[in-house]
């Protein structure tokens, strides 16, 4: 199918845990919305990563007869030109994929779209995993490689629950301070100690993936005062300022105004301590850059940016933040 200058548009925002997928019209309008699994192409691998996008943008295309404008794709895992270059020629033969019609590019962009309009700005995403993008009024950007700590990362929420777990392990055999760690993380798994959770890792019955499902219990156990927990949050803010003020550094925006777009699972959380640490560290190496914390989900800025590149007007963007707010809203609702 060829580029169209009416219709719709499909956009897709996917991470380490879920995918969202959304059919707006020009107008702003919601027409349909999918969710299905993680789509992180380094974390799931390549193919699985295509299958799960691919299903999704059928599944929103299936409920509009609209023709597409647009489609756009933002994924975690999407962090270095070579990851995007094979995801596009991965699809290249799917019907939805048609050269010229198709974004890809890193989630990260869509967490920035959803918290500010600003030409120069920054976010930095804590969930799963650890991420941050800065941009410039001129186009420049700054990026990260973002493949854990082989690239500098710490922190995210499997890096928290792999801490939480690590620390726990060290405490029930001598070799670390005392936790309650020992107790929530057996607890949380609905298993009966440290031993039985470490062991059902190294035989696979628990998924490397479930750690991350561990960072509400850090967070409460901080909350709680547990000098182990917060040890690990005071590093987790630290890195998130590091993330970005080297972001602000490099894009040499020291002396402007800066919002800092904040996201992910474990900042949207909300968690007070971490909040205002990362906003006091801040403060000292950026004073000029103001914190935006985004609770809406990526997909929002994934849909905004995707109507942006289709030409739809800034009037019709507002309408479908609007509309899109609202459908997440009610979805909300019957999951609860």
């Amino acid at each position: 199918m060829g580029t169209v200058t009416s219709g719709g548009i499909v956009a897709v925002d996917g991470g380490g845990s879920k995918t969202d997928a959304v059919a707006v019209d020009l107008d702003g309008h919601v027409l349909a919305h999918a969710r299905g699994p993680a789509s992180n192409p380094q974390t799931q691998g390549l193919a699985p990563a295509v299958a799960v996008v691919d299903a999704l943008i059928a599944e929103v295309l299936e409920a509009t007869a609209r023709p597409l404008a647009k489609v756009g794709v933002f994924l975690a895992g999407l962090d270095l030109e070579a990851e995007v270059t094979a995801f596009r020629a991965a699809v290249a033969d799917l019907p939805w994929a048609s050269a010229g019609t198709v974004v890809f590019d890193n989630d990260m962009l869509a967490l920035l779209r959803s918290g500010t309009t600003e030409a120069n700005a920054v976010a930095v995403v804590c969930g799963t995993g650890i991420n941050a993008i800065g941009v410039r009024a001129d186009g420049t950007t700054a990026r990260f490689p973002a493949v854990g700590l082989i690239s500098g990362d710490w922190g995210g929420g499997s890096q928290l629950g792999e801490q939480a777990l690590w620390y726990a392990a060290r405490a029930v055999d001598g070799r670390g301070d005392p936790t309650v760690f020992t107790g929530t993380v057996p607890s949380h798994f609905d298993l009966p100690d440290v031993r039985a959770v470490t062991e059902a890792f190294h035989f696979g019955r628990l998924p490397y993936s479930a750690l991350a499902t561990l960072s509400p219990v850090v967070l409460e156990a901080a909350d709680g005062g547990d000098a182990v927990a917060l040890g690990i949050l005071d590093r987790q803010a630290q890195e998130i300022v590091a993330l970005a003020r080297a972001a602000i550094t490099r894009l040499d925006l020291l002396d402007t105004p800066v919002p800092v777009v904040l996201g992910g699972g474990v900042l949207a959380a909300g968690n007070a301590r971490l909040l205002s640490l990362v906003e006091n560290g801040l403060a000292e190496v950026a004073p000029l850059a103001h914190i935006s914390l985004v609770r809406e989900r990526p997909i929002v800025g994934a849909a905004l940016l995707t109507l942006e590149a289709a030409g739809a007007s800034a009037e019709h963007e507002d309408a479908a933040r609007a509309a899109l707010a609202s459908t997440f809203a009610q979805l909300d609702e019957v999951r609860a």
